[in-house]
């Protein structure tokens, strides 16, 4: 009997542990800064491309570019990869073209101040790597790459 009595007075106290709140220190700032920033991705071809039967593999990447550090003689940018996606190899010749694009988003959160790297990367079997790259600027919460094949 007195076990029964007990549980509506656990009940209570483990609700309000539950649902009761941490309050910030008066005058105090949150730590972090972050805010959620988007990235819109097209990839098309406006050129005649139905010829070419190579391979090809597409890799979406964001970046953060961090402080510089020393690398051997001198100093460099530190990448920190915040997200990066492959796509399926396809034939050049199967990219579409603009009334078919391909566009993909993608939102990451990072501290509002930071300087973030988007682009594609693409490699084409048995010819080379390349890419094609453009910065998100500190404080811009939006950003569409639009990469044209060639």
């Amino acid at each position: 009997m007195k076990k029964i009595a007990i549980l509506p007075g656990l009940f209570v106290l483990v609700l309000t542990i539950v649902t009761s709140c941490t309050k910030q220190p008066e005058g105090q700032m949150p730590a972090s800064n972050d805010v959620a920033r988007k990235v819109q991705f097209i990839l098309y071809t406006d050129k005649d491309l139905s010829s070419d039967i190579n391979s090809i593999t597409f890799k979406l990447s964001i970046q953060k570019i961090n402080k510089q550090v020393r690398r051997g003689p001198g100093l460099e940018p530190a990448v920190e990869v915040l997200w990066d996606s492959i796509l399926a190899p396809m034939k050049i010749k199967d990219i579409p073209g603009l009334a078919e694009k391909l566009v993909f988003e993608k939102t990451v959160t990072t501290k509002e101040s930071a300087l973030l790297k988007v682009g594609f990367y693409y490699s084409i079997e048995n010819v080379g790597h390349s890419q094609h790259l453009d910065s998100f600027d500190p404080g811009e919460t939006f950003k569409i790459l639009d990469f044209n094949f060639q």
